[in-house]
């Protein structure tokens, strides 16, 4: 069994001992800085990381230069998904956005893994499924969605992943995010705050009402997260729930062990 110093990243957590074992008899443990880069568009990658903490963004950018979030990815997932469908590299760029830690594996290790386990290949597909589940909610959300309701989305999703209500978030990040201004940013920020549904300074942004957040944003939010419990949050594997009890410990603010 793995005690305290084992990683807190729910995939690890529910995977079978024997494939833990697998990844982690070569991985190492590494610092997650912000602004810092994992994968950058175009170049082969080398690892995968496990987010033990932190938020991961991966942002699709156009020829003229326009930037946008496609996919966010903490504690519940992994990076360079590529691996797992025979690419060596990806278009979009992928980087730290709050600061944390992760399990970080070779891509050849990650590989052989997934080629001698099928527990291990079924709950990184079911996980694919999920991810890919939140890119098609993003693109429903900034197509269709006000830019009120997309913060709220969003803050929404990073809660999910850091487990606590205060996020360290700049105007400047959270413009990246949501493909828009600065200024829009920071209307969106006063609306949702004069709703009291959040309260935000410089750097700061702390949701103070989750679930009325939760009914503005609406049809746009709750759907991946559902689809991650029910395939991964859920013992779907016996031999799993027997261990994963004993791998992930409930953080200081009462969150459940699932993020979502």
């Amino acid at each position: 069994m793995f005690g305290s110093n084992s990683p807190q990243n729910l995939l690890i957590a529910t995977m079978r001992d024997e494939d833990v074992r697998a990844l982690l008899e070569q991985s190492e443990t590494v610092e997650l800085s912000v602004h810092a880069n994992i994968e950058q568009p175009n170049v082969p990658f080398e690892h995968v990381y496990f987010p033990d903490s932190g938020v991961v963004s991966v942002v699709v950018s156009a020829p003229d230069g326009q930037r946008i979030e496609a996919g966010l990815i903490g504690r519940e997932g992994m990076t360079g998904f590529s691996a797992v469908q025979a690419a060596d590299q990806s278009p979009h760029q992928t980087f730290v956005q709050m600061k944390g830690s992760a399990t970080r594996v070779k891509v050849e290790t990650f590989r052989r893994a997934l080629d001698h386990s099928s527990h291990l290949r079924l709950l990184i597909g079911r996980y694919g499924h999920t991810f890919n589940t939140q890119i098609a909610y993003t693109a429903l959300a900034n197509g269709k969605a006000t830019i009120e309701e997309r913060l709220g989305r969003w803050l929404l999703m990073c809660q999910d992943r850091v487990g606590a209500p205060e996020l360290a978030l700049t105007h400047e990040f959270l413009a990246l995010m949501l493909g828009t201004r600065r200024p829009g940013v920071t209307d969106a920020l006063h609306m949702l705050e004069g709703k009291h549904l959040i309260k935000s300074t410089r750097g700061i942004c702390i949701v103070t009402d989750r679930q009325s957040l939760i009914d503005l944003v609406g049809g746009i939010y709750g759907v991946p997260e559902a689809e991650y419990n029910r395939l991964i949050g859920t013992e779907f594997d016996q031999s799993v729930a027997e261990t994963r009890s004993e791998r992930v410990e409930k953080n200081p603010q009462g969150f459940d062990r699932s993020p979502f």
